[in-house]
């Protein structure tokens, strides 16, 4: 089992430290609802877990929620209610997006604010070592004492003393916050260097050292962290610890890309996990994100969630009906289970395991229609998408508001109306039919029969175009279409 390693920037072995494998993954700053990006990550690093404890090792988990933050004082400040308040609303809000994506739980989730006593025993360490000092009740970091610095991210020092920020009291522009002077309004904590907060950076030390120890199996998070954050952690835990490495494994996960920009809050193009689970499952979401090898950007758009929403539904229905046929010969699954794992012991590579659940269900299908026993087939292949967080036994259904439909069946009629002048009665059954979904109804299967029966009709009348806007508009709102011998269907 190899992992790409970002410290040596080259594939290693898997080796960890024991049989229980440690591993720290980095959390969120609870100020807001989670967007996709987040759920990109977690997804990613639950796969890995779960993987991991496939293959038979123990996991202890932790990941950090940061509950103090610029950003969490502003946003309180700005909707005039605590700032603690906030925090634990969106912690919150947190456990419900991630739980509705079946993302298991990590083994314990530390707040920043509950380890003030840890942050300021480090903190005060890397003074007595002299790789720290006060400034105007502010402590930094010396960046030039850890002769490491820059080995993560893989930067010389030297190209890095342009990019340093200045503030008051820092001896060197390189040089970062431990523990930041507190401002007036502003929540704070006594520390021996005056009323303050902990640092971004050195929470996730704190945390990590604490409950994982000096030197931990795997360390994960975005690629947008290496630099600072993850650069700072080597940098103050190792000094702090004199033990190296502090991590033996980091995993970095892609970037989720909104055109050609990272999705970020700042850039004011989040789509929220909410959002996404109003109008497709769960399962659609984690397919999705799992398209892709995990340190590959992944770019959002509705169609690959429409393709992914649909290519879940395959993988259910191959284990939908009763496969057990009684004294006939097996479907040989040993194969399948063998290339999955290559493919996941080859760093994780989810992309190509998804494949493999696909082709083991094209299979478990033909095997079924040839009168084989596919029992075994579907129990594997259960398995082996449970390892990816897939729920196939259970129906996933994403929320569908009919509001959306009825407004949809609005703005399809106005437009086929339009259209009938150049065209007639070939249009005009299906405006008609539109229409009659806009009237109001609490009955979803009546409103959906009629973009179908209007759909039927311009296809008759060889309306193509416009009969496949039916169905790509339907496919955006989460409902899926099926042409099948016995009329259309959906899902």
């Amino acid at each position: 089992m190899k992992v790409f390693n970002t410290l040596s920037g080259q594939k290693e072995e898997f080796q960890p430290q024991g049989g229980t494998v440690t591993m720290y993954v980095c959390g969120v700053t609870v100020y807001d609802d989670c967007h996709i990006g987040h759920a990109m990550s977690y997804v990613l690093f639950d796969v890995i877990r779960r993987y991991l404890e496939f293959r038979g090792y123990k996991v202890k988990h932790v990941q950090n929620f940061t509950d103090i933050d610029d950003k969490i004082i502003n946003r309180a400040q700005k909707l005039e209610v605590p700032w603690n308040e906030l925090a634990e609303k969106y912690i919150t809000e947190y456990f419900k997006d991630m739980d509705a994506l079946n993302i298991e739980r990590a083994s314990i989730y530390p707040k920043a604010t509950e380890e003030i006593p840890k942050i300021i025993e480090i903190i005060q360490g890397l003074v007595d070592k002299g790789h720290a000092y006060a400034a105007d009740g502010s402590v930094y970091f010396r960046v030039k004492t850890f002769p490491g610095y820059g080995k993560l991210s893989h930067r010389n020092l030297d190209d890095m003393v342009s990019g340093g920020s200045e503030e008051i009291g820092k001896e060197d522009a390189l040089d970062f916050a431990l523990w930041k002077a507190a401002k007036p309004g502003e929540p704070y904590w006594p520390s021996p260097w005056g009323n303050g907060r902990p640092g971004w950076h050195i929470e996730c030390s704190a945390m990590a050292l604490k409950y994982l120890g000096e030197s931990i199996d795997v360390h994960g998070g975005g690629q947008d962290l290496i630099f600072p954050h993850h650069e700072n952690e080597i940098t103050q835990s190792e000094a702090y610890t004199g033990v190296s490495p502090f991590a033996r494994f980091w995993l970095h996960n892609g970037l989720l890309q909104m055109g050609g920009d990272k999705m970020s809050k700042s850039l004011g193009n989040l789509v929220t996990v909410k959002q996404i689970l109003e109008r497709r499952s769960p399962g659609a979401l984690r397919l999705f994100v799992l398209g892709s090898h995990y340190r590959s950007p992944l770019t959002y758009n509705e169609g690959s969630l429409t393709a992914a929403e649909a290519g879940m539904e395959r993988l259910r229905q191959a284990v939908r009906s009763s496969g057990e046929v009684v004294g006939k010969a097996a479907l040989d699954v040993e194969p399948f289970r063998q290339r999955f794992i290559e493919s996941m012991d080859d760093d994780f590579n989810v992309a190509q395991a998804v494949a493999v659940l696909f082709d083991l269900a094209r299979e478990t299908n033909r095997g079924r229609d040839q009168g084989l026993n596919v029992s075994e087939a579907q129990r594997v292949l259960v398995e082996l998408s449970g390892i990816m967080g897939f729920t196939l036994e259970k129906v996933e259904k994403p929320h569908l508001d009919l509001k959306n439909f009825i407004g949809l069946a609005t703005e399809l009629s106005y437009k086929f109306k339009e259209a009938s002048k150049d065209s007639g009665d070939s249009i005009s059954k299906s405006e008609s039919l539109l229409s009659e979904a806009t009237i109001s109804s609490d009955d979803f299967d009546h409103v959906i029969k009629r973009f179908i029966d209007a759909r039927v009709e311009l296809r008759k009348a060889k309306q193509w175009q416009l009969a496949d806007v039916i169905r790509d508009r339907l496919a955006e709102l989460g409902i899926v279409l099926e042409d099948t011998p016995k009329g259309t269907i959906w899902k």
